[in-house]
């Protein structure tokens, strides 16, 4: 019996790259995913150093090691020659570049990964065929495949802050807009992307633990009319207008700003001259382990 396309098939369902894996594709070609390994965990990087003289051992940080995963089922073809085809598609899609891996769970996760291993395929009959094909995600974290964003305006303040500011900083003012509330829903550290827009003075970017705490990236120069700063706070990098970098000209006081798991934290855009036209925009995806 011909399968019918946009069908989901019963198991599970990733896509790798354009391959829709655990559904049946335009060609009628129902791509079975039978196998998902290490998707549940990465590996983990520590280590454990004898006490001398005592029990136990010295244990070292602990970090998330690169994440191994393993995708492998049935293909069920109409033809041989559609067969065909679609194996080349999986060689495309497990390419040797980054490549977007999405897991449908009941919230969506998605990992950047690119092949770590043969790909391997084996012809059942003219119409059937298996594969295996071993990728690996350079960051162990999976994100969901909503992105949030938040976008406002410069803050506008009465009293209590003073340019230059100090470390740490105190807000006793009453603060008008200028803030963005960004959630991780997940059960790890997710690292923003910042974006200003000028023209603006002397740009200063504080995000607000519920701890009480703030960390502070001060940018010590000026941003004119279409310039746009971009800030990633995972690479540590500071780029103006798409391609020369500025890490020199920031500032990061009590570290890169991230966003626990499971918290808020709130953004906030200052700035000495306030101005209507600047803008600050934040995009994050909740992660988990």
């Amino acid at each position: 019996m011909p399968y019918i396309p946009g069908t989901v098939l019963d198991g599970m369902s990733a896509t790798l790259g354009s391959v829709a894996l655990g559904s049946v594709d335009s060609d009628g070609v129902a791509w079975y995913l039978q196998t998902l390994e290490g998707w549940d965990s990465a590996d983990v990087r520590a280590e454990f150093t004898e006490r001398e003289a005592d029990h136990g051992a010295w244990a070292s940080p602990v970090y998330l090691g690169a994440r191994p995963i393993t995708l492998g089922g049935t293909v069920v073809a109409p033809s041989r020659t559609l067969l065909q085809a679609a194996m080349d598609r999986l060689q495309v899609a497990a390419g040797l570049s980054d490549t977007l891996l999405t897991v449908a769970e009941a919230v969506p996760k998605q990992a950047v990964v690119r092949r770590s291993g043969k790909l391997l395929m084996q012809y059942v009959s003219d119409t059937v065929a298996t594969y295996s094909v071993m990728v690996t995600a350079a960051d162990p974290r999976r994100y969901s495949s909503t992105l949030s964003t938040g976008t406002t305006n410069l803050a506008s303040s009465t009293g209590g802050l003073t340019f230059p500011i100090t470390f740490p900083i105190t807000f006793s003012a009453t603060v008008v807009a200028g803030q963005i509330a960004a959630v991780n829903s997940g059960t790890a550290d997710t690292r923003p992307v910042l974006t200003l827009t000028g023209p603006v003075v002397a740009p200063v970017i504080s995000a607000l633990y519920p701890d009480g705490t703030a960390r502070l990236l001060t940018y010590q120069q000026d941003l004119q009319t279409g310039d746009v700063l971009t800030i990633d706070t995972d690479a540590h990098t500071v780029v103006i207008n798409g391609g020369v970098t500025r890490r020199r000209f920031m500032t990061v006081s009590g570290g890169w700003p991230t966003i626990p798991a499971g918290q808020q934290v709130v953004y906030q855009f200052l700035s000495s001259t306030y101005n209507a036209s600047p803008t600050l925009t934040v995009t994050w995806r909740s992660a988990w382990m």
